[in-house]
């Protein structure tokens, strides 16, 4: 089942693909933006990651933190890193716990072992303010941005 926004968000705790611990409790404080893509390395996955790595400082300035999630190996989420050129977390979640735990397993791709392409925005409280069932790749950054800082408003630097 979803979360729903103004729900405590599920908690997780794993390694991404460059060895960095990512828990949830230690990041609040922060806002979170946990996007899911179905498969690294795929057209699609890879506009979308490359939009968010160039929105980082922004999302930064904010005061929060970008992870992509899906459910491809360390390997895989490496080689995209990699090809994409990417500094942000991503997490290997071969065992579907932190999708399923969000609830984006279903559908085709989740027969197939693929979360589907959400986002979710964890506000520094720890519970979901916003969630994107639907998600276009190509400016999908962008808009996560604005609305974060609807949300979070411009901090001073």
């Amino acid at each position: 089942m979803t979360p729903r926004v103004g729900q405590p968000a599920p908690l997780f705790r794993t390694r991404s693909d460059d060895g960095r611990l990512m828990d949830l409790t230690q990041l609040r404080g922060r806002w979170v933006v946990l996007y899911f893509y179905p498969r690294a390395g795929t057209p699609g996955c890879s506009v979308e990651a490359q939009r968010f790595e160039a929105a980082l400082p922004e999302f930064g300035r904010l005061g929060a933190e970008v992870i992509g999630v899906s459910t491809d190996t360390e390997a895989q989420q490496a080689r995209f890193r990699e090809g994409c050129g990417l500094s942000f977390p991503l997490l290997p979640d071969g065992d579907h716990a932190v999708a399923r735990a969000y609830g984006v397993m279903g559908g085709v791709g989740g027969l197939l072992g693929l979360a589907s392409r959400q986002t979710f925005l964890i506000d520094p409280a720890g519970q979901l303010a916003f969630h994107w069932k639907r998600v276009n790749p190509l400016g999908h950054a962008a808009e996560v941005l604005r609305t974060l800082e609807q949300r979070a408003g411009a901090r001073p630097e």
